[in-house]
């Protein structure tokens, strides 16, 4: 048997690169693995892709907007380059990563991954022995657990998809099922959305969200609330959802193409993590708050697989840092989830940060909220964009932003300012004192907080 790592890291996307980076540079000797291509999620399966479509998306949201008002000619989105567009970007991801990985003496391996000890990992009929183990392997969709479930895709095949299928159907109403749905009916399809919820985004403001959802209706898009799809059949070239409304009334939705929107959880499926010794409640590990397995002290857990904080890739990131900091130099460190934006990218955008309102009632905060439908202030009148809405907390004892939450042009940017003040304990006041290039979408902070 080989000299036991000093670090074996499971998974490849953000936490694993930060944490193999650290320990790095302090000489680890380190093994990473990953039965998906190097790189992970964000910049192959999710964030990044999903912007690269989103920009084509924006383009031919813009141009249509400014229709008559100065701008001629129809814009069309060309489903096949779009994805070429994308590919520019995620195609080289691979083999970049694994010449990092050479270039960093990590070494590398392509399979599944699973504990044959507590601190055994068996990889491709390998077996590797570390001292410390990180279990950072993302999150994989929810089991539907209904008939027909081998029908429905998910976002990572919506993502490589070569040709927009005329009908798409979105099982949940999430952050995905908002973002697909937006971006496929724009590239011409017709989009049905099926949520158990009362609402879409359950993740944002009630108010905000309501703002949102005439884009919905704009772009021809139906939004079934309230049902819960129960199985999924295919007859001949088509395929059907079948739903139940909580009053029992049957519906129906035929699409070529269905989309799982509801929801992941961790990935640790085929860790085998019983012989590891890893602990687990109900799917999840169990951790100290230090992202350490309460019951092997070997392992640590980071991002969506620890399912600690939001499932974002910057937290991911903080993660990573947390684990490193407590594997390198026995620290006690702890995640600091404060003040962590969160976006959907629709177009508009719809963004949030901090305590929701109904979260500050239930802490018994006393706060005062500053809220608005704001399409008429000039962020918005000048791009002809109908949403544009805000809707700030702000404590009464120490003027401290307890939450933001904004739709709109350049939510997604904004958002980060009120996270910076969050996170550093800056008042509404000295936001409101800071000279904002004007005109700006930034320079609407100031307003908000009045």
């Amino acid at each position: 048997m080989s000299e036991p790592y000093d670090l074996i890291v499971i998974g490849s996307g953000t936490a694993a690169q930060v944490a193999i980076a650290r320990v790095r540079e302090r000489g680890w000797r380190v093994a990473v693995i990953d039965h998906r291509p190097f790189g992970g999620t964000c910049a192959l399966r999710g964030c990044d892709p999903k912007k690269m479509l989103v920009s084509g998306e924006e383009a031919v949201d813009a141009a249509r907007r400014m229709q008559s008002h100065g701008i001629e000619g129809e814009l069309r989105i060309d489903w096949p380059a779009l994805i070429a567009f994308k590919r520019s970007f995620t195609d080289p991801i691979p083999a970049k990563q694994a010449e990092r990985y050479a270039d960093l003496g990590v070494d590398a391996y392509h399979g599944l991954a699973r504990f044959t000890a507590p601190d055994k990992i068996e990889v491709e009929g390998c077996e590797l022995v570390g001292r410390h183990i990180l279990i950072a392997t993302g999150a994989s969709p929810v089991p539907l657990g209904i008939p027909g479930d081998e029908l429905i895709s998910t976002s990572d095949d919506f993502l490589e998809i070569e040709s927009l299928p005329r009908r798409i159907a979105l099982i949940g109403g999430g952050y995905i099922a908002a973002e697909f749905s937006h971006l496929a009916a724009r590239s011409g399809a017709q989009v049905t959305i099926l949520q158990r919820g009362a609402r879409l985004l359950p993740q944002f403001d009630g108010n905000v969200v309501g703002w949102l959802m005439p884009s919905f209706n704009a772009l021809g898009i139906t939004v079934h609330t309230g049902v819960t799809a129960n199985r999924v059949t295919r007859t001949k070239e088509e395929l059907t959802v079948h739903a139940t409304s909580p009053k029992g009334a049957q519906i129906a939705v035929i699409a070529d193409l269905v989309i799982h929107a509801a929801g992941r959880v961790p990935e640790l499926a085929t860790l085998d993590l019983e012989a590891g010794d890893v602990a687990v409640h109900q799917g999840r590990l169990k951790l100290t708050q230090g992202l350490q397995s309460v019951s092997n002290s070997r392992v640590y857990a980071a991002g969506d697989a620890a399912g600690s904080g939001p499932p974002l890739t910057p937290v991911s990131s903080h993660d990573a840092k947390i684990v490193t900091a407590n594997m390198l130099d026995g620290a006690d460190a702890r995640p600091d989830y404060r003040g962590v934006p969160s976006v959907a990218f629709t177009v508009p955008p719809i963004a949030a940060v901090g305590l929701s309102e109904a979260d500050a009632h239930a802490k018994r905060l006393r706060f005062r909220v500053n809220a608005a439908s704001v399409p008429k202030w000039f962020t918005a009148q000048r791009l002809n964009e109908a949403v544009y809405g805000y809707k700030v907390l702000i404590e009464e004892d120490t003027d401290v932003i307890l939450g933001a939450h904004l739709v709109g042009p350049s939510a997604d940017e904004v958002i980060n300012l009120f996270a910076l003040a969050m996170r550093n304990g800056l008042t509404a006041q000295a936001l409101r004192d800071t000279m904002f290039a004007y005109p700006t979408a930034a320079s609407d902070v100031g307003y908000m907080l009045v």
